[in-house]
């Protein structure tokens, strides 16, 4: 069969240009009013949804991988993730930096225009919003919870809580951690020892590396890693997913755990690139409006402040740290178990 020649692809076309280019239409000129300064809040709100796009791109990608019913951990399925992720990580920090352009507008030059802008508010919107959910950031862990979608059209509030109906990133992870074979195959555990034992090894070695102001972490430790009927009812990660998180924190050494602990590393990066953009957000917010309410009837920069102290996604696991050893304390693994994380045969 002849091959049907493709019709040329001209730059602009592909691009879409014509549509992004024209899509700027300030309110000022609509209303005869100098504002020099909106086209440049436009650009800049409109790349920040671009960039929103790219990354729940990646994420859906990510949670399809994670949605197998098993991943081998030597497949290039969790290095495509780790890439992935790693990616969303830089387009946070793109996001962050592309901040000092936005605040090269001053306060003057904005309220040339603010007034126009009303009830618009970068608090609707729905990317950001759906980003969040599909992360893990749940309805009950939201700060102001019964107002962050009082500001948003029918339809694009359906579109949040479809989001949030849907199976997150984080609860995939708990998953994914559950299934690990390394602590509950008993075949490892022959030599001797029982991987109960491996846990009450960890605990007396862990307790005695506390100092005095740290006591209080024994009882912590037990309520996370020991104590199945006492476990906090409100934690997204289930016991043996924290206990496998973190195993793989300390035997991160081991080649066949290195790109898992890269995986849970890059998920903790996420979280602090996200917190870092709020915390830009928040300072931009308090010089450019001082005290004064969003456009979106926010308490502004207050309202920013409190979201920012709460909604970390990811916190479970940077808490998994407190929890950590030196190497030279490790209990020391069964020589089988040891062996499968090298590759060995």
């Amino acid at each position: 069969m002849e091959k049907k020649e493709r019709k040329p692809v001209y730059y602009s076309d592909y691009l879409q240009l014509d549509n992004i280019l024209n899509a700027q239409t300030p309110e000022s000129g609509k209303e005869g009013i100098r504002a020099d300064d909106e086209m440049l809040f436009i650009i800049i709100h409109q790349t920040y949804e671009l960039w929103f796009k790219q990354i729940l791109h990646e994420l859906h990608i990510v949670i399809a991988v994670f949605k197998q019913p098993n991943i081998q951990n030597n497949t290039p399925d969790i290095y495509n993730c780790v890439h992935r992720l790693k990616r969303v990580c830089s387009i946070l920090e793109v996001a962050v930096s592309q901040m000092s352009v936005l605040e090269t507008m001053t306060p003057l030059d904005f309220l040339d225009f603010r007034d126009l802008l009303r009830p618009a508010s970068g608090f609707q919107s729905i990317q950001f919003k759906i980003i969040e959910a599909t992360l893990g950031l749940a309805f009950d862990k939201r700060y102001a919870k019964n107002y962050y979608i009082t500001q948003l059209k029918p339809e694009d509030v359906e579109k949040v809580k479809k989001a949030e109906s849907e199976m997150s990133l984080l609860t995939l992870i708990n998953n994914w951690l559950e299934r690990m074979p390394f602590l509950k195959n008993k075949s490892y555990w022959n030599e001797g020892t029982e991987d109960s034992l491996f846990w009450e090894k960890y605990r007396e070695a862990y307790i005695n590396s506390l100092s005095e102001g740290e006591r209080n972490n024994i009882q912590i430790f037990d309520d996370l890693f020991s104590n199945d009927s006492n476990y906090p009812e409100s934690r997204s990660l289930s016991l043996e997913a924290n206990r496998n998180a973190l195993f793989i924190m300390l035997y991160r050494d081991y080649p066949l755990l290195q790109l898992p602990y890269e995986l849970l590393s890059t998920l903790l990066e996420i979280d602090e690139m996200l917190s870092m953009w709020r915390h830009r957000h928040i300072h931009m917010v308090q010089r450019t409006i001082g005290k004064r309410v969003g456009t979106g009837g926010s308490s502004g920069a207050d309202y920013l402040k409190a979201a920012a102290d709460s909604h970390y996604v990811f916190k479970e696991l940077a808490e998994l740290t407190s929890f950590l050893l030196p190497r030279h304390l490790l209990p020391q693994l069964p020589s089988r178990l040891a062996g499968d994380l090298c590759y060995s045969k």
